[in-house]
């Protein structure tokens, strides 16, 4: 998919404080985080959970970061901390950038067309090995996902990095003999169990009670 345009994203800066503090602004519906890199100081901040759900929804998004009245900033998510069960964000780490020098950055790949590949109706197996890529882009021209179409492949077929053509302006930073998807033969189901004869009796029948004719 075609890279996203940069997200507003308003958020407000914050005192370090401890960890009591923290969990306070947790239960508030807030999260913390901090900007750091490129050539300013680093800069706590919090934000509504929701507010960024929605911002960090785009893949490989840019950031158009407002901190209170300052001027924007160009960010990118860095990290982002989230809870083991409930998988709400807890911390999310964003790093300044320049629109006009490229970054790394991990994007996910969408195999299209599986279902219509010749090996597929024939019965076998297409199984993606790969699902995230490496490149390197300008901030504005990381795509959302990078997407390759299966539909020609047929049993026995192996597709490797090199087989992808990512969008103008995105190099891949991967080995491009990486495996990115197999199909394989139908997977032959032998049965070691001996047949297990059916119950001739009606499962939840009644029998007959005692005295009863048979």
């Amino acid at each position: 998919m075609a890279a996203s345009q940069p997200t507003k994203l308003e958020v407000k800066r914050r005192e370090v404080s401890g960890s009591r503090a923290v969990r306070r602004l947790r239960r508030s519906g807030m999260v913390p985080g901090v900007l750091y890199g490129g050539d300013g100081d680093p800069i706590p901040f919090e934000v509504g959970e929701r507010v960024l759900r929605h911002a960090l929804a785009g893949q490989g998004a840019v950031l158009d970061l407002w901190i209170d009245d300052d001027p924007p900033t160009a960010a990118v998510l860095k990290d982002a901390q989230r809870h083991p069960v409930r998988g709400q964000t807890l911390h999310v780490d964003l790093v300044r950038v320049r629109l006009d020098i490229a970054i790394h950055a991990v994007v996910p790949l969408e195999l299209i067309g599986g279902d219509d590949a010749p090996g597929v109706k024939d019965g076998g197996v297409l199984e993606q090995i790969t699902h995230v890529l490496n490149v390197q882009a300008l901030p504005t021209a990381v795509p959302e996902s990078i997407v390759h179409d299966v539909s020609g492949m047929d049993i026995g077929d192996t597709i490797t990095l090199a087989s992808l053509v990512p969008p103008d302006g995105v190099e891949l930073l991967d080995d491009p003999e990486h495996t990115i998807a197999t199909l394989s033969p139908p997977r032959v189901q032998t049965d070691d169990e001996p047949e297990i004869e059916g119950e001739t009796e009606i499962v939840g029948g009644a029998k007959p009670a005692a005295g009863d004719d048979a």
